[in-house]
């Protein structure tokens, strides 16, 4: 018999049991910013909520499509608009929790940045509790190798039998130097290995980005900044590869945007939220490229054919 598909720790779509609430500065804004997180029925997905603003369409749905910046972090807007900045981290801890629906409700333009890590919204998350509904998780299945590139920059999609991650970065800097991780995407792995990762950055950057409207909110407290081959912040790194870590939390924030988990191999060089957003633009403009199948329907990887899932329909 053939090994079965090996897929997430849920099979049955999952929302919060109860509201939680959390505030803290935006990165880029500097503003302060309350976020509430409810629970939402199947097939909502992860929509946010602009509660601060006048238009009658504020919602903003969790979704590649709805991509409208991917500088220094993923921006989300939609028709009318309105935006949400900054979602990358929240997005991880959502995907490794195994969170389908959600509400996220914001009195401001983006996801507080909190300790630069996806740790405080895990940690939310499971105060919160969470509940299965009545509908199978939909996950989207790659079917055959996508690549995007960017100069030295790459990222591809590969056919797999679960939701893993090759990362590698390399930086001049000898803070940070060569550093490769790898995993397969489950939430325990995700909470002990990849949530506690921090965003990081580099002193010399930070003038720059100001004048440019951004960074406004970025301090030793929720970014690891780097000062040529030094870490500034007093309490040094949470781990030795604390870098590629965090590249690989925002790889998984950034791929949940796809709108449902993905069961692939995603391998990526020196790649960011730009190229994240291009590999899903390309994979999603090839219908042959991926399918969408219920996962509770778990079957051989040589099995995930669409008229294979259309037999068993």
């Amino acid at each position: 018999m053939e090994e079965l598909s090996k897929l997430a720790a849920s099979s049955w779509q999952r929302t919060l049991k109860s509201s939680i609430r959390c505030s803290g500065v935006g990165l880029h804004t500097g503003d302060k910013i309350s976020m509430e997180l409810h629970p939402a029925a199947a097939d909502t997905g992860v929509v946010f909520r602009r509660i601060d603003v006048a238009s009658t369409n504020r919602d903003v749905p969790a979704r590649y499509d709805h991509v409208g910046s991917t500088n220094m972090c993923t921006m989300l807007v939609n028709a009318d608009g309105v935006s949400v900045s900054t979602v990358e981290h929240l997005m991880a801890a959502l995907a490794g929790c195994e969170i389908d629906n959600v509400i996220v409700a914001l009195d401001g333009p983006e996801v507080p940045i909190m300790d630069g890590s996806a740790e405080p919204f895990v940690f939310l998350i499971e105060c919160a509790g969470t509940i299965e509904l009545d509908e199978p998780r939909r996950a989207i299945q790659v079917l055959h190798p996508v690549t995007v590139r960017d100069g030295d920059s790459v990222a591809r999609l590969e056919p797999a039998d679960s939701f893993s991650i090759e990362f590698g970065i390399d930086f001049d800097s000898a803070a940070i130097g060569r550093q490769s991780f790898v995993m397969e995407v489950s939430p325990d792995a995700f909470k002990t290995d990849i949530s506690r990762a921090r965003t990081f950055g580099f002193l010399h950057e930070v003038e720059a980005l100001r004048n440019a409207g951004l960074g406004q909110g970025g301090s030793l407290d929720n970014v690891v900044v780097v000062d040529g081959d030094e870490v500034m912040n007093h309490d040094g790194l949470r781990f030795d590869n604390e870098f590629v870590r965090h590249k690989v939390l925002d790889c998984i924030g950034d791929m949940y945007l796809a709108g449902g988990p993905l069961i692939g191999k995603f391998s990526g060089v020196r790649a960011g939220h730009g190229l994240h957003h291009k590999l899903l633009e390309t994979l999603f403009a090839e219908d042959a490229a991926w399918t969408t199948i219920a996962m509770d329907r778990r079957m051989p990887l040589g099995a995930w054919a669409p008229e294979a899932i259309a037999a068993t329909a």
